[in-house]
């Protein structure tokens, strides 16, 4: 299936890309948790530092043509022909005797060949200093000496990308770039900083707080610093006029289109191979020239760099390492064993805000989407989740409420009112003490957005108290400007609309709650908790049940919304997956609700969102009628609601339909028209084109998606059935009937559990027996404490755990 583009390797730890050609830019992540680069198969993409908003660095131009334009390039020029490509294939789209990409965790090499001479550019960014790597491998096989000049070019962006985009031609005054011509490293910097949120004229009056610089280990031949100079009048990347004539102008810049290209020379013998080193970087501006030059002096040596290298890919093998699967089916186990893994650490370290469907200048870090991140790395790096949950317990507000989005460094916020957003850290702070069993987070102390100061339980209860003080009459939570499907924005504008989903919602973090209050000796609140819980619940039989499914909500007008009377909408996925992983709804309910789905919902691609798609506009309903059916949540198959799905059906006891769901969602799935797919293989998108629209299979908004965790965690936790509680891990496979036997190796407080599970009579659920290390089990929950710590250097205990279906 994948072979017209590209296939994983044999370990699954890179996806290689055959040819540059591909539908779209298909990427990767590049970054050190401060420098961050999004890297495509031919060289495209754009870096940041911390924010993609505020600190900007190199320029993503928005709908360009040809796509993925600018990016980070290498020219080579022949000197004794003047023949010059890229080795990335773009910008200059040469002909290219053989091309490879090759994506892995946190790294990207690209290779090309040319009349012969073979480059191989392997990209990463230093652990310790914030840059970027292009460590390049050059070799001339041919008989003939062989000179090149070798140009490195990037266009910049610094400091407010928003800024970049709607105001380019007067922040372009504000450009320096200059060449140190001792050290050889070429710098910029911008006299003016915007640190606004928003488009505004108002203006700062501070500079970039930051420098960038260039550098190479080749002797230095020339430099540019204007893109004008260095392109020239009516060209483009593709065929620059420095590059052409094989001489860069030398040219600082006080204002102007700032960019860095490096003229270089390189030499070869025939037959030789040699090695060199490319450094692009972001310094702070009090110390630019130490902080560059130390980056330059370590970096510039191959020994180094290839040490950094080393250990940057047994740090990310280390963290696959603590979950590993082995089960029937290939694809899942490289998607959970590599992929998914590495997918979700993405989506914790830069939410919804920096990828090529999100392009850095409007969500910030969402807090609902963030608190959801947290559950992919939960199981690999507890501690960075431990301290993502403190620093969002600050942006809630005293009454409980809590912003919609928060932006690094600016400190500003976007509060919106949705009415789901508060649920989620209850969830995610709950998630976490489940994996750890690390209570004492709950005593931490953080302030509020606007004063004073609780610990974090209190602000776990503050979310709940705040959503059960907006609810309706009817004991429902008011719609407000949108739950988690923000595209029905205007179903309760005016305080009067309900949100069945989100009372779900409600009732699965109440029933958390409650029992995490017990577990800390708070009966009060745990009393509390539960008969809010009942109310909740009561309501959504009494109102929300329409016979055979559970309704969307009413909105202000009163109308109700997902009914069998609705002549669009009249089944939606999130209330009936929620109403079964909610407990709301009872056996019969939850089956009705639930093959009501199914038969309405269910496309080769997976289910709906909801069905039929909205073909009127409806403004008392929003935006979700405005977009196109079959696509986003007008009915395509949105793969977070689809993770729900696969969730709910297992809790059913369903194995092969959730699975089914979960394989129909695999971005590598063999049935998938890569073609008309577009986005990369190796990652979640956000949702496929259903059948409602013409383009029926195509995927969009790849990488940064909640999916990504949710279907992680319906793998482990629900399918294979090892997850975490309050008191141990519990075992509660749902698998397909035919599969005969799995594995699941998972870090878990300290320990290595070593799951095997048999299956001789072919059943979906049912622990018939678990020993372990040989003891026989009472009942399906593995007992484990608080983690211990572990002597240094000491190996993790290993626990065999040996399962028994039937």
């Amino acid at each position: 299936m994948l072979s017209k583009y590209g296939h994983f390797s044999d370990d699954d730890f890179e996806f290689v890309i055959t040819r540059p050609d591909t539908p779209a830019p298909w990427i990767n992540y590049i970054s050190n948790g401060r420098y961050t680069r999004l890297i495509s198969n031919t060289g495209g993409g754009y870096s940041f530092w911390v924010t993609p908003k505020l600190s900007r660095l190199t320029r993503h131009r928005y709908n360009s043509m040809p796509v993925d334009r600018p990016g980070h390039y290498l020219y080579f020029r022949d000197r004794a022909t003047g023949d010059y490509w890229s080795p990335t294939w773009q910008p200059c789209v040469s002909d290219l005797k053989s091309y490879e990409c090759r994506h892995g965790l946190n790294y990207t090499r690209i290779s090309g060949s040319r009349n012969g001479l073979d480059v191989s550019t392997l990209y990463f960014v230093a652990p310790d200093a914030d840059c970027e790597i292009w460590r390049v491998t050059v070799k001339n096989t041919t008989k003939a000496k062989k000179a090149y000049d070798v140009f490195s070019y990037v266009e910049l962006g610094l400091g407010n990308a928003l800024n970049d985009l709607v105001n380019q031609p007067n922040d372009q005054h504000f450009n320096d770039v200059f060449m140190d011509r001792k050290t050889r490293i070429l710098y910029s910097s911008k006299r003016y900083w915007n640190t606004f949120g928003s488009a505004t004229v108002e203006q700062s009056n501070q500079d970039y707080d930051k420098f960038v610089f260039m550098t190479s280990s080749l002797p230095l031949q020339g430099f540019d610093g204007n893109k004008a100079e260095f392109i020239g009048r009516w060209r483009s990347e593709q065929n620059p006029e420095c590059v052409e004539k094989g001489k860069c102008r030398n040219t600082e810049i006080t204002a102007g289109d700032a960019t860095l290209a490096l003229q270089t020379r390189l030499e070869l013998k025939p037959g030789e191979t040699r090695e060199f080193v490319v450094l692009f970087g972001v310094v702070p501006r009090d110390s630019y020239k130490r902080d560059a030059q130390q980056a330059a002096k370590k970096y510039l040596n191959v020994k180094n760099t290839d040490a950094a290298f080393k250990a940057l890919v047994a740090d990310w093998r280390d963290y696959v390492s603590c979950v590993q699967v082995k089960t029937p089916d290939a694809d899942m186990n490289r998607m959970v064993n590599v992929w998914n893994q590495y997918q979700t650490s993405c989506t914790f370290r830069f939410s919804r805000d920096a990828s090529y469907y999100h392009g850095g200048l409007l969500f910030g870090r969402g807090f609902r989407d963030s608190c959801q991140d947290t559950f992919g790395p939960l199981m690999t790096r507890p501690d960075w989740v431990r301290q993502r949950l403190l620093e969002m317990s600050t942006h809630q507000f005293q009454n409980g409420s809590v912003v919609h989005c928060y932006y690094p460094l600016s400190g500003g916020y976007a509060r919106t009112g949705h009415s789901d957003t508060p649920l989620w850290f209850p969830m995610a702070v709950a998630m976490y003490i489940m994996e750890t069993g690390d209570f004492s987070i709950l005593k931490q102390v953080t302030p509020y957005e606007d004063g004073g100061k609780a610990t974090m339980l209190q602000h776990l209860y503050g979310c709940l108290d705040y959503t059960l003080s907006n609810l309706t009459k009817r004991n429902l939570p008011k719609f407000g400007p949108g739950d988690w499907n923000d595209t029905l924005d205007y179903m309760g504008r005016k305080g009067r609309g309900e949100s069945v989903w989100n009372a779900m919602c409600l009732c699965y973090v109440l029933r958390m709650t409650v029992r995490l209050a017990g577990k800390v000796g708070d009966k009060a609140r745990a009393a509390k908790y539960s008969k809010a819980y009942d109310k909740v619940a009561a309501a959504i039989n009494k109102l929300c049940w329409d016979g055979d499914w559970y309704i969307v909500g009413t909105n202000d007008l009163g109308e109700r919304v997902g009914t069998k009377k609705s002549k669009e909408c009249k089944v939606y996925l999130n209330t009936q997956t929620w109403a079964v992983m909610s407990g709301v709804a009872d056996r019969k309910r939850a089956l009705s609700a639930m093959a009501s789905a199914r038969e309405y919902c269910d496309t080769p691609k997976g289910p709906k969102i909801l069905h039929p798609a909205f073909r009127t506009i409806n403004p008392n309903i929003g935006l979700a009628t405005r977009c196109v059916p079959g696509k986003k949540e007008n009915g395509a198959v949105f793969n977070h609601p689809v993770s729900w799905a696969v969730l709910a059906e297992a809790m059913l006891g369903h194995g092969d339909q959730a699975y089914d769901y979960y394989r129909k969602a695999l971005p590598m799935n063999p049935v998938v028209d890569i073609d008309r797919y577009e986005m990369e293989p190796y990652v979640y998108s956000e949702y496929v084109t259903s059948p409602d629209h013409p383009t029926f299979g195509q995927a969009s908004h790849a990488w940064l998606t909640g999916s990504s965790t949710w279907m992680l965690r319906d793998c482990t936790d629900w399918i294979l059935g090892v997850r975490p509680d309050y008191d141990g891990l519990i075992i509660d496979p749902c698998v397909p009937r035919k599969w005969k036997k799995f594995s699941i190796r998972r870090k878990f407080r300290g320990k290595v559990y070593d799951v095997h599970v048999r299956n001789p009579k072919g059943v979906s659920k049912g622990v018939k027996e678990i020993r372990v290390d040989g003891e026989l089990l009472k009942g399906n929950m593995i007992p484990v404490g608080a983690v211990t710590p572990a002597k240094k250097g000491a190996k993790p205990v290993v626990v065999k755990v040996d399962v028994l279906l039937g």
